[in-house]
């Protein structure tokens, strides 16, 4: 295991509120027990009107709020963001904004999507892409193999009861922010609401996933102005589409020395010999849920 105490934020695979205990029975019929992630409800509100509610495992409801608006397109980058309320008696959480806001029309276009725990996206996501311009940062290699040896080794909820995904936004070989949560997109808001609330720009970030590289995934970090985007696991056609019309660093199947690269490889700078890379040792954590 590796220490995450250099972490800005870090899973806290111990927190109590997080997991529950529960008594099973394993192949053997023997009695055992494990821990398994809770999975609560929170509906987020922009100023009076209700937005969504989310199944959620209930950290930081503030930035996942934050970052679910700003990656709907319902916060501006000119917005005022006059408050942020959390009621964990009613699971909601409020944000109030100078601006007032109105988006009924918005929500009669809401389309379910891929993503599990109630993924949601909007019908018109997709023009929010239109105009967007990603920073033509390099990526070194040599990051992407520290990245992944050191963020797979990282204490998590997903070590400990599996059924999480994980995001981090990362700077060079560097992991800032590390993100948990039963639907892999409240894990990319999350690091959204965080950027948003602590003013961190998005032009030298690389965000790492342990979920697939769908479409919403690739759509949310281009938004985001993050020029890269990685992970251990595979990659849909409409994401793999949509990363190269906007210029997006695609990088999948990232396991010890191999990975892909279907978007952006001009962005890459093969600085590392990957024979030269340590090969991924079978991890005694549990499989992961794609």
């Amino acid at each position: 295991m590796q220490d995450s105490s250099d972490y800005l934020i870090a899973p806290d695979p111990g927190a109590a509120r997080l997991t529950r205990g529960v008594t099973g029975f394993d192949h053997q019929g023997r009695a055992v027990e494990t821990r398994v992630v809770e999975e609560r409800p929170l509906t987020i509100f922009l100023n009076g009107q209700e937005i969504v509610t989310a199944m959620t495992i209930g950290d930081y409801p503030d930035y996942l709020a934050l970052g679910f608006l700003c990656n709907q397109g319902m916060l501006r980058a000119e917005d005022e963001i006059t408050g942020v309320d959390f009621d964990e008696e009613l699971d909601t959480v409020v944000v109030r904004t100078a601006r007032q806001t109105n988006y009924e029309e918005k929500m009669r276009k809401k389309t379910r999507t891929s993503g599990c725990a109630v993924g949601t996206v909007f019908g018109d996501m997709m023009a929010g892409l239109e105009g967007v311009s990603l920073p033509d940062i390099n990526v070194r290699t040599s990051w992407l193999y520290a990245l992944s040896a050191r963020i797979n080794r990282t204490p998590s909820l997903y070590l400990e009861a599996g059924a999480i995904h994980g995001t981090v936004l990362c700077q060079q070989d560097r992991p800032l922010v590390y993100m948990e949560d039963v639907g892999r997109h409240n894990a990319v808001d999350k690091i959204a609401g965080w950027m948003l609330a602590e003013g961190v720009s998005a032009d030298d970030k690389i965000l790492y996933t342990t979920g697939r590289l769908t479409s919403e995934m690739v759509i949310k970090t281009a938004m985001m102005g993050i020029p890269a985007l990685a992970s251990r696991s595979g990659f849909t056609a409409w994401g793999v589409e949509i990363a190269q019309q906007v210029g997006l660093t695609l990088i999948g199947r990232m396991k010890g020395q191999r990975f892909i690269c279907l978007s952006g490889e001009a962005r890459l700078i093969r600085d590392i010999d990957p024979a030269t890379v340590a090969a991924e040792p079978r991890r005694a954590g549990r499989k992961a849920a794609e």
